[in-house]
């Protein structure tokens, strides 16, 4: 028998589009670690945190950069993060560091291969986004660094606004096309 190796590839083959008013783009080379506190442990885990990114822990709906600007911690829930590892080549081996870095104070997982990560940027942006996500984006509620779980169209997602004009979008890989397609329709109808 044949001997195959795998390589994996990015959900949407690297999709970036320029629509005028707004972009988007997979980001493609991004590491997805979710970090569980154990119960109890809370302020230790913090604590780690702190050591290993540089910066306190970010409050349940806010996201915060670590001091080098690598990694992007979302808190997400009471014991529950995902961090964002930009320009990983191989996002197996950046779980593994995390592991190593955190032994038993957080819990760690892999993430990377559940979730497709967009970019979408632009001054049209937000109006694009409305027609589909069911949270409030005005820029006094969902202000820089927000995160909230949500739906665009039919599909769970996780939306962080990263600046002024920018937001990062995460979704099931499975239907990465589908999610893709949401976006880029309400784009082109909001032209």
């Amino acid at each position: 028998m044949g001997e195959f190796t795998l390589k994996a590839e990015p959900f949407l083959d690297r999709y970036e589009r320029d629509f005028g008013s707004v972009s988007i783009k997979e980001l493609h080379q991004q590491a997805i670690v979710s970090f569980a506190i154990p119960n109890g442990c809370e302020t230790k885990a913090e604590k780690t945190l702190n050591k290993v990114f540089g910066v306190a822990c970010p409050k349940v709906g806010n996201s915060v950069l670590s001091k080098d600007g690598s990694a992007r911690l979302m808190r997400l829930g009471a014991d529950q993060l995902f961090c964002l590892l930009s320009n990983q080549q191989d996002t197996h081996s950046a779980h593994l560091v995390m592991n190593q870095k955190f032994g038993q104070d957080i819990y760690t997982t892999d993430q990377s291969d559940v979730w497709v990560c967009v970019e979408v940027s632009g001054t049209q942006t937000r109006k694009a986004l409305e027609r589909i996500c069911a949270i409030d984006l005005h820029p006094d509620h969902f202000t820089i660094a927000s995160i909230a779980r949500t739906t665009m169209e039919h599909l769970g997602t996780i939306i962080l606004r990263s600046a002024e004009n920018t937001y990062v979008l995460l979704s099931a890989s499975s239907s990465a096309n589908s999610f893709l397609h949401a976006l880029e329709t309400s784009v082109e109808n909001t032209m």
